[in-house]
């Protein structure tokens, strides 16, 4: 874990078009927050949506969360709008929708620049398309003077798109998910699992969002604050796993064991790469503590 990978385990996507819903994202405990200019405004609502969120984000002070925006394509006039308001909003990230090549995080990364833009303001960009899965290795690729910095899955286009049926764990999705999970890895880049859109199937949730940890995923992008503090506890390290890389890395340290790559260690062979996952988890931990303190 580093400062430039910072957590996402709970993403909550916030219609910036719902002044209730934005003054309840103040005290939320997710790891970040998707205002919504996008899908959740319609047509003759996305300008006073953004006008909406435009105060919001000016009248209150940076919290622990990272302030994201969805803007519209910007291809559009609203599109151009949104990434202008973000601009001048200071937001951490810009979320670019149904992203299919590097050509439109390059042209938005250009509009930044161009507005002198920070260099920590990020781009993350939505894989929800089949040609946006089938470009992913491209566009994880497209590190933008380092502003790339996730690609969220959306599921529910990728389903509609693709004329899917799910069944239980949604082994239908999965060579769909595949691609930008490795795409990510590769890159370096974060990768965001999709929402759970059955709000009143909890155990469904919390299923999908350890499926989602187990297969790599940083984070899972959310659709109601009820489910942040099942995603914040799906993708942190329990209480078990630190207890036991703890032991790897203390394992390892030992004076006996100076020098050695690969060391015997509670009955199982371990080597070096062992003990770098150990430390990462540890510093994930460290990580959530610091976020969590007071």
């Amino acid at each position: 874990m580093t400062e430039a990978e910072p957590l996402l385990r709970s993403v909550l996507f916030v219609p910036a078009a719902n002044g209730r819903a934005l003054d309840k994202s103040i005290s939320l405990t997710a790891d970040a927050l998707i205002f919504d200019l996008e899908d959740s405004a319609a047509d003759e609502e996305k300008d006073a949506a953004r006008e909406r969120l435009r105060a919001h984000l000016l009248a209150r002070p940076q919290g622990r969360a990272l302030r994201v925006v969805r803007i519209n394509p910007l291809a559009t006039r609203h599109g151009t709008e949104d990434l202008l308001m973000a601009r001048a909003a200071r937001v951490d990230v810009v979320l670019l929708p149904k992203v299919e090549s590097p050509r439109q995080l390059h042209e938005a990364d250009d509009a930044l620049v161009e507005t002198d833009a920070p260099e920590r303001l990020r781009l993350w960009a939505m894989v929800e398309t089949p040609k946006g899965v089938r470009h992913a290795a491209e566009i994880a690729e497209a590190r933008l003077r380092h502003r790339l910095g996730a690609l969220a899955i959306g599921p529910n286009d990728l389903v509609s798109a693709a004329d899917l049926q799910l069944s239980s764990g949604r082994p239908e999705l999965m060579p769909w998910l595949g691609p930008a999970l490795v795409a990510g890895k590769a890159a370096g880049v974060p990768v965001l699992d999709g929402v759970w859109s059955d709000l009143a199937d909890i155990r469904g949730f919390e299923a999908e969002c350890a499926q989602a940890r187990r297969m790599g995923f940083a984070g899972k992008t959310l659709i109601h604050p009820a489910q942040i503090a099942g995603a914040n506890a799906a993708f942190a390290p329990s209480q078990d796993e630190i207890e036991r890389a703890r032991r790897l890395v203390a394992a390892f340290a030992a004076p006996e064991q100076a020098g050695r790559g690969v060391i015997r260690h509670e009955g199982r062979m371990v080597e070096l790469l062992h003990l770098h996952a150990a430390e990462r988890l540890l510093a994930r931990a460290a990580s959530i503590e610091e976020r969590t303190d007071p």
